[in-house]
């Protein structure tokens, strides 16, 4: 691997440690993470003490439109999965990722379907 390919990985990592060291999730209010690729977008909702994913969806869960839009149709999927299983308060796990785009589309997806955080 290219030393700048190295790198450019190094400081994702950097970045979501240091994210996660300010963010655990527990039974009474779990972890919401996203996850990004080019095409798709992933999200869960975890409890970090019993290591147990409580819900989750992905773009493959719903139909496809604009990539942002798509986000937020996977946020909305992800209340609605959520509150199903009895969870309304989550700590927003961002990883790597900037709060802008997909990921900030897809947390307002999950606040309008009734999640709070």
């Amino acid at each position: 691997m290219p030393n700048v390919m190295k790198a450019k990985l190094d400081r994702a990592k950097r970045r979501a440690f240091r994210v996660r060291a300010r963010i655990s999730g527990t039974a009474e209010i779990p972890r919401l993470t996203v996850k990004r690729s080019l095409k798709h977008i992933y999200s869960q909702v975890i409890d970090d003490t019993s290591g147990k994913t409580l819900a989750a969806a992905s773009d493959k869960d719903v139909t496809k439109s604009k990539p942002v839009e798509t986000a937020k149709a996977v946020g909305l999927k992800l209340a609605e999965r959520a509150k199903a299983a009895g969870v309304s308060d989550v700590v927003f796990d961002r990883g790597s990722f900037r709060y802008h785009g997909r990921v900030a589309a897809l947390a307002d997806g999950a606040r309008e379907g009734g999640l709070q955080f």
